[in-house]
């Protein structure tokens, strides 16, 4: 069973700073690509930012220059430090994980639960 739980969501004032962590299991974590995506309230779901096995990353454009997404394979999570934080950032945060449960198995996506993002002063 693959499991990603997400923590470090809050309250933050604008220009502020959170680190999101999302903590995988039941994965193969190291050959599996990260993202993270949000939902605004009253929106759908967007993509935010996706980091491949490899390393190499991508951002949506909104955030490019302010949020950084990393991983540590030893620790089987991935983070996403978010600086400058604006009012529109405010959302539910969601870890995604495109990978294989089994070597043998076709991978997969799978999703955390979501943690809450909120920029307000």
């Amino acid at each position: 069973q693959v499991q990603l739980v997400e923590s470090g969501g809050g309250l933050v004032q604008p220009g502020g700073s959170l680190r999101l962590s999302c903590a995988a299991s039941g994965i193969i974590f190291s050959n599996s690509a990260m993202g993270w995506y949000r939902q605004p309230p009253g929106k759908q779901r967007e993509w935010v930012a996706t980091i491949a096995s490899g390393g190499s990353t991508n951002y949506a454009g909104s955030v490019k220059d302010r949020f950084t997404i990393s991983r540590d394979n030893a620790k089987n999570t991935v983070y996403l430090q978010m600086n400058s934080l604006r009012p529109e950032d405010t959302a539910v945060y969601y870890c995604n994980a495109y990978g294989r449960r089994l070597a043998w198995l076709l991978p997969d996506n799978y999703w955390g639960q979501g943690t809450q993002v909120t920029v307000s002063s």
